[in-house]
């Protein structure tokens, strides 16, 4: 991402709470908190569209512009509208050049793997302790050509120079299994049905039983009605 998009002009703002945020909102802009290095937590507004354009990755490290001064900040949190393309408020942690800071990043898989294999993934983030200006946005793992039995730990993975694998080192990462042939899955498919109906086969017959107790009893009772 080009530094011009993550040079962002704010304001410090005063007003808190939800109709606040709101209003913030509605005036395309984005309620914000900035705080880090034992510096009191700064309230701010981030203006709206550069803001979303700036955020779309995770990690996003910002120029943060206030007052004329320059502050260097990572995204740590960013809160969004579970319905609405909308970002309801943004945390930002304070940096350093040359200041390693720890983050979580996504795993992207390159390749195809053998046929009639499955490819699962065990963690689709390595956590990493890298410099503050060269968070990388994702690391790659290769899978071409990956065969049955084919295991890739968080040891295993190809991470930036000068960077540290957090991730316990045997984490499983990547998996490669054997594809199941169309035989095996109907064969487990009936086994599963053959067992739902054995379960209810056994819930009828419960159920006939109880019925048969209940009829019996009342035939015993007016039985005695009678007498």
């Amino acid at each position: 991402m080009s530094t011009d998009v993550n040079r962002l002009v704010v304001e410090s703002r005063t007003q808190f709470g939800k109709g606040a945020a709101r209003k913030i909102r509605r005036a395309d802009k984005i309620p914000a908190v900035m705080y880090g290095h034992g510096t009191a937590p700064v309230h701010i507004t981030l203006p709206g569209h550069e803001a979303m354009l700036a955020l779309k990755h995770t990690n996003a490290l910002l120029t943060l512009v206030l007052d004329g001064e320059e502050h260097m900040a990572l995204a740590k949190d960013v809160q969004r509208d579970p319905i609405k393309p909308v970002i309801e408020h943004v945390d930002l942690v304070v940096v350093r050049k040359g200041e390693k800071v720890t983050v979580d990043v996504a795993v992207h898989l390159e390749g195809d793997a053998a046929p009639e294999t499955v490819v699962t993934m065990d963690n689709t983030e390595l956590t990493l302790e890298v410099d503050a200006t060269a968070i990388p946005e994702y690391v790659t793992i290769s899978i071409e050509g990956a065969q049955v039995g084919t295991r890739v730990l968080a040891g295993d993975v190809e991470i930036p120079a000068g960077s540290t694998l957090v991730t316990d080192a045997e984490a499983l990462v990547v998996n490669v299994s054997q594809q199941q042939s169309e035989e095996e899955l109907e064969a487990e498919l009936e086994g599963a049905e053959a067992e739902a109906g054995i379960e209810r086969e056994e819930s009828d017959e419960e159920g006939e039983s109880t019925e048969g107790e209940a009829a019996a009893a009342a035939e015993g009772g007016e039985g005695s009605d009678e007498s």
